[in-house]
């Protein structure tokens, strides 16, 4: 539930150039697109992938942790775990099951040939885009639920390139196409609101002690 109060009392602990930035930055994040990974070994990976996020305004990460369950390198993402909602998962099934109730199709990333190549993927209804393993890639199970295939065009002898790469790519070519776009890819009311709200806490101190003080001190106001 929205507490505007709550946010603006929280709000005056910012300086005008942080509130200046998440007005800038605020107005160019999205849920049109978002990234899942699946079971992903290294941990830096992981962090890169975050710091990818933040960087082309992808506002949630969709991590499945069935066989690897670590935590995310906090010095690598260099703080982007801030400013990105990380969504955890235990199964794929779980997964998938939550993002398409969101109304996502399930999109794989894989270097095969019957893949949709990258600059024909179309961009017009919601993606989650599916990373997988640095060896492997993505599992049996999760390539038999995806919706659609997408890979990056390659003309070298290598196969395939790092996730953390791979991810790079095809966010920065699909979120230019988007914003070039007339698709209405911005966050609407209500994620603006949560995302700003998430984004002031973790940016205060004691964050949590100043909303217990002031819901105490509001409660019947």
């Amino acid at each position: 539930m929205k507490n505007e109060a709550l946010l603006e009392h929280l709000g005056s602990y910012l300086t005008p150039r942080r509130k200046e930035l998440f007005d800038k930055n605020i107005a160019e994040r999205t849920n049109h697109f978002t990234v899942a990974i699946e079971d992903v070994y290294q941990l830096h990976n992981t962090s890169a992938v975050i710091r990818s996020c933040d960087v082309f305004g992808i506002q949630n990460l969709h991590v499945t942790e069935e066989r690897n369950r670590k935590r995310i390198d906090r010095e690598i993402a260099m703080g982007a775990q801030k400013w990105v909602n990380i969504n955890r998962y235990h199964t794929v099934d779980e997964s998938v099951e939550a993002l398409k109730n969101k109304g996502y199709r399930i999109i794989a990333t894989t270097p095969h040939n019957d893949a949709c190549l990258l600059d024909d993927f179309d961009i017009s209804e919601p993606a989650a885009l599916f990373f997988g393993t640095e060896k492997e890639g993505l599992s049996d199970e999760l390539l038999k639920k995806a919706d659609g295939f997408l890979k990056i065009p390659m003309f070298g002898f290598t196969e395939s390139l790092n996730i953390s790469v791979s991810a790079a790519i095809i966010l920065q070519c699909l979120t230019s196409k988007l914003k070039a776009s007339d698709i209405q890819w911005k966050l609407n009311e209500e994620d603006l609101f949560d995302t700003r709200f998430r984004w002031t806490k973790n940016s205060i101190k004691s964050s949590e002690k100043i909303i217990e003080r002031y819901l105490s001190e509001n409660v019947n106001s």
